[in-house]
C-alpha cells in the first residue's frame, strides 16, 4: 500500500540535514514523497534555495510562503500566525500519512500545530536538545510534545526525551543526519574550494556563522560587532562568512557583515547560501569555526575542524574536545581564535570523538527503517510514559 511521507523544510540548513533522509525515502517502493517548502527558502533576500529543491526533481512539493518583510518579534509572531493558517490548507491539499520535521524553527512548530490539529501523525529530529539562549529551545520541546517517532541524536538526548513522557518504544539514539552528508558527499579539494567561491584559503582562514541570541533582548549587534573586533585583534587571518537565518535580529548582522566585507575586500567574502557541499568543503578546510551555529557542535567535529563557540545560544549542548566556548566579549573572543589556530590545539584534533555520529548503519537509513518498518495508521494516541521513582 502507498504511503504518503510529507517532509517540512523551511530553511537551507534544515534541508541540508534532511536531504540523505530524503534521499532514502525516494528510494523506497511504496513511498509517495512530498516537501512541504517554506520561509527562507522562498525568500530573495536568503537566496531563493527553493531552486536547489526543484533541481534535484522527483518531489511533489508544495510551496507556501510565510516570511513577512520583519524580523521584529512582532513579524515572526505574525509569520508563525500566516503559517499556521497556510500549512493546514497545504496539508488538506497533500493529506499525508506522516510529516517530518527537524529541529526547533518557529516555521516547525506552526506547521506541527496545523498537523495536529488535522491529525496528522509527526516524526521529528533532534529533539531533547538544549539552546538555552534562543527561544528555539521552547519551540523544540513543543514539537516533541505533539510529535509520535522521535530521533535523538545521543543518548543523553534520547533520555531527556523519554523524560519529558515520551514513551521508550517511540525514542530512537540515531545520531545526527547532518553527518550522513559529510560521510557519503565526495567534499571539494583545498583548490577546487577556492575555484568555486572564488576566495583563497589559507591555513588562517575562519568560517564565521553568527546568528542572533534571540533570548537577549537586542544583542545582535553588540555581540556580532565584538566578534567583528575580535577577528581584527586576530591579525592575518582569512575570513568567509555565511549569513544568518530569518530570525529576530539577524538583518542587522547581514549589514554589519555587507559593510566588513565591503572594507576589506581582500580579506573577506560572504554568502547567503553556500550549499551543502560547498558549506561542508569550506568547515573541512577552514582553520576553525567561529560564531555560534549549530554545525561548529555537531558536524565540526567530525571534519577534524576546531570550533570557536560563542556566547549562550548554544550553552547545554553535548559538546565534543573540539569546542572552545567563550563570552561574546572582544579579547575573550580573541583569545578562542589564538588557542584554536595554536599547533598544539590542531594537533589534537585527529583524536577527537564526535559524540553526535552514528555507529555503522548511516542516520538517514536507520530513521527511514524505523518509520517504514512501523507504518502510521492514521492518528497515533498518545499516552504520558511516566518514570518510576
Amino acid at each position: 500500500m502507498s504511503r504518503k511521507i510529507c517532509v517540512f523544510t523551511g530553511t537551507r540548513a534544515e534541508y541540508g540535514l534532511l536531504e540523505p533522509l530524503i534521499s532514502e525515502l525516494r528510494n523506497e517502493a511504496g513511498v509517495e514523497l512530498q516537501l512541504l517548502v517554506t520561509g527562507m527558502h522562498l525568500s530573495p533576500e536568503f537566496g531563493l534555495t527553493h531552486q536547489e529543491i526543484d533541481a534535484a526533481g522527483c518531489h511533489q512539493v508544495e510551496k507556501v510562503e510565510i516570511l513577512l518583510s520583519s524580523d521584529s518579534p512582532v513579524g515572526i509572531s505574525k509569520a508563525m500566525g500566516l503559517g499556521m493558517i497556510s500549512f493546514s490548507e497545504a496539508l488538506q491539499r497533500l493529506e499525508p500519512d506522516l510529516l517530518i520535521g527537524v529541529g526547533d524553527r518557529f516555521e516547525l512548530l506552526a506547521a506541527a500545530a496545523a498537523a495536529t490539529v488535522m491529525r496528522i501523525p509527526i516524526a521529528h529530529i533532534h529533539g531533547g536538545e538544549t539552546t538555552e539562549g534562543a527561544m528555539d529551545e521552547s519551540f523544540r520541546h513543543a514539537i516533541t510534545k505533539m510529535s509520535h517517532w522521535h530521533f535523538a541524536s545521543t543518548e543523553i538526548y534520547r533520555n531527556r526525551i523519554i523524560r519529558m513522557g515520551e514513551h521508550p518504544d517511540r525514542v530512537f539514539n540515531t545520531g545526527a543526519p547532518g553527518i550522513d552528508n559529510i560521510r557519503r558527499m565526495e567534499l571539494m579539494s583545498v583548490t577546487g574550494l577556492e575555484k568555486e567561491l572564488p576566495f583563497r584559503i589559507t591555513d588562517n582562514t575562519l568560517l564565521v556563522t553568527f546568528h542572533p541570541v534571540t533570548l537577549e533582548a537586542q544583542t545582535a549587534g553588540s555581540q556580532f560587532g565584538k566578534l567583528l573586533d575580535a577577528i581584527d585583534q586576530a591579525g592575518d587571518v582569512r575570513v568567509v562568512f555565511t549569513k544568518p537565518n530569518a530570525d529576530t535580529g539577524g538583518r542587522i548582522i547581514i549589514s554589519m557583515i555587507d559593510d566588513y566585507v565591503k572594507k576589506n575586500p581582500g580579506k573577506a567574502v560572504s554568502f547567503v547560501s553556500m550549499g551543502q557541499k560547498r558549506y561542508l568543503s569550506a568547515l573541512k578546510h577552514a582553520a576553525c569555526i567561529v560564531g555560534n551555529s549549530s554545525s561548529g557542535i555537531i558536524e565540526a567535529p567530525s571534519l577534524k575542524t576546531g570550533t570557536v563557540n560563542i556566547g549562550n545560544r548554544q550553552k547545554g549542548r553535548v559538546r565534543a574536545e573540539s569546542v572552545i566556548d567563550c563570552e561574546p566579549d572582544s579579547d575573550a573572543i580573541a583569545s578562542a581564535i589564538k588557542t584554536c589556530l595554536s599547533t598544539e590545539f590542531r594537533s589534537k584534533l585527529g583524536n577527537i570523538t564526535n559524540p553526535y555520529e552514528s555507529q555503522g548503519e548511516m542516520t538517514s537509513r536507520k530513521i527511514a527503517r524505523v518509520l517504514l518498518s512501523s507504518p502510521p495508521d492514521g492518528p497515533v494516541m498518545k499516552s504520558f510514559y511516566d518514570l518510576k521513582t
